[in-house]
């Protein structure tokens, strides 16, 4: 094997390295700590509960083909930072340093790498969910249609 198995090795000790320290959730307890969550079956809801923000940085494409979590945020994945630095001038309305938020991507690798990101901005809660939304799908978990405007 050439180059390709070297990435790829490089990439999980990457990988494994943004986990440290995260308290990465599993479908079911995202689920769980959503509860009643504002709009958590209309479509239209806050990604709020508990003081929990759910972030979805899936592309556009996958959300209208798959759907999204009732209550997620889908914020693009270039902004992200920008848009959750819980004392920058262009952060997302309603959250604090406080608030665990958790990033979703398809199947839980980039949603790792940007948790890493987001609690090195100043939030010590952020974190993922592991198997993304795939899993979280296949659970057999409520989903609402997509794709929902994202945060730009």
């Amino acid at each position: 094997m050439g180059a390709g198995s070297a990435g790829a090795s490089a990439l999980d000790a990457r990988l494994a390295r943004a986990r440290e320290g995260l308290d990465r959730l599993s479908p079911q307890r995202l689920h769980e700590l959503l509860g009643d969550a504002p709009g958590a079956g209309s479509g239209a809801g806050s990604g709020r509960a508990a003081d929990v923000l759910v972030v979805d940085i899936r592309p556009e494409h996958n959300r209208a083909a798959e759907g999204e979590i009732p209550g997620s945020v889908p914020v693009e994945r270039i902004v992200l930072e920008w848009r959750l630095d819980p004392f920058g001038g262009f952060r997302l309305p309603g959250f604090t340093a406080a608030t665990r938020v958790v990033v979703v991507c398809n199947e839980g690798y980039a949603s790792s790498l940007a948790a890493r990101d987001l609690r090195e901005l100043g939030l010590p809660l952020a974190t993922d969910l592991a198997g993304g939304f795939r899993g979280y799908a296949a659970a057999g978990l409520p989903v609402r249609q997509g794709p929902t405007d994202a945060v730009r």
